[in-house]
């Protein structure tokens, strides 16, 4: 009996349907999300923490990187989670960015931020703020809403007024510890007046690496620069490629003496063995700082993260305050 055009129509219809159960492939899993985040770098010793003190840094630690990567989880972007862990830390008085910058020569309080956006190499920063509560949300802003990459004190603040971004007193950013580092750096100053920064220093600047679900990376890192600065100086963090970039292949955020930093653009430098090396992060990240950066005398650390979630975070300094979830959910805080 002949098959009528309708009934033809439908077995192949079905013998479509039925070869694509069979052939198509198992179910794509979500791209896995991965966070790093640190609190700066520097001679960290075990000594000079307190118990409740140090309990206090790895909880606002983990506060931070399981904030950003809360965002990840729900599908928001790597920038909302690299800005959502930055906020946390800023607004913690245990870390020299936002509400623990350190103190400028003049007494006063300079901040510089950055963020990244690797996808497509967006990048925002700014510096010198004295008024801004949380100078990542600037930087992201800068990025965002404006034609421009860096913007700097008076301009950036009256920027940071039209985007509605939170202006504090300088007061806001007072705490008596980096008082007490202040005048500590200028007593040494008085006994050696070369010393342009302590021996014993601790660069307490913050960051944050994030892959999304998206596949994308970004980048942010934000400071309240060095103790005892002089001349506006203006360290690695605001500078795309030296403390703070992000591309397709990897994203680095940056904590250390920033001049050593800027001279060897540490940040690109790292992406840049990734994309043209095919180094593994871990590789290039080690190679970059623990033997080009630490052999002309730079200390600090990076945090770092690739395209598959792959995380490393080498430093040369006696600590660094960092912490991580990689994209198999396991979390990890440590300082030393």
């Amino acid at each position: 009996m002949p098959i009528s055009i309708r009934k033809l129509t439908t077995l192949t219809a079905l013998s479509f349907s039925l070869f694509g159960l069979v052939c198509a492939p198992a179910h794509a899993q979500k791209q896995q999300v991965a966070i790093a985040i640190h609190g700066g770098a520097g001679v960290i010793e075990r000594a000079s923490l307190t118990k409740e003190k140090e309990s206090a840094i790895r909880a606002a630690l983990e506060r931070a990187v399981r904030a950003g990567y809360a965002r990840l989880t729900k599908g928001e972007s790597s920038l909302d989670a690299v800005s959502a862990a930055i906020l946390i830390l800023e607004d913690s008085p245990y870390f020299n960015a936002g509400k623990g910058a350190v103190y400028t020569a003049d007494g006063t309080h300079e901040l510089d931020a950055a963020i990244m956006d690797g996808a497509h190499r967006r990048a925002g920063a700014v510096s010198g703020l004295h008024r801004v509560k949380n100078p990542i949300l600037l930087a992201r802003a800068v990025m965002e809403h404006s034609e421009h990459v860096m913007l700097s004190g008076a301009g950036a603040e009256a920027f940071a007024r039209l985007q509605n971004i939170t202006l504090v007193p300088p007061s806001y950013f007072d705490t008596p510890e980096r008082l007490q580092a202040l005048r500590d750096a200028q007593q040494l100053e008085k006994v050696n007046p070369r010393a342009a920064l302590p021996h014993r220093a601790y660069f307490g600047t913050v960051g944050a690496v994030a892959l999304d679900q998206s596949g994308e990376l970004s980048a942010g890192t934000s400071t309240g620069g060095m103790t005892n600065k002089r001349f506006g100086r203006i360290g690695d963090t605001p500078i795309i490629g030296a403390g703070t970039y992000a591309d397709r292949n990897c994203a680095v955020s940056a904590t250390g003496h920033g001049e050593y930093f800027m001279r060897s653009v540490v940040a690109y430098d790292i992406c840049a063995r990734v994309a043209y090396r095919g180094s593994s992060v871990r590789q290039a990240a080690e190679t970059v700082i623990l033997d080009e950066l630490k052999s002309q005398g730079g200390e600090g650390g990076v945090i770092t993260i690739d395209s598959a979630g792959k995380i490393a975070m080498p430093f040369n300094s006696a600590g660094m305050y960092r912490a991580s979830i990689d994209v198999d959910g396991h979390v990890s805080v440590e300082i030393f």
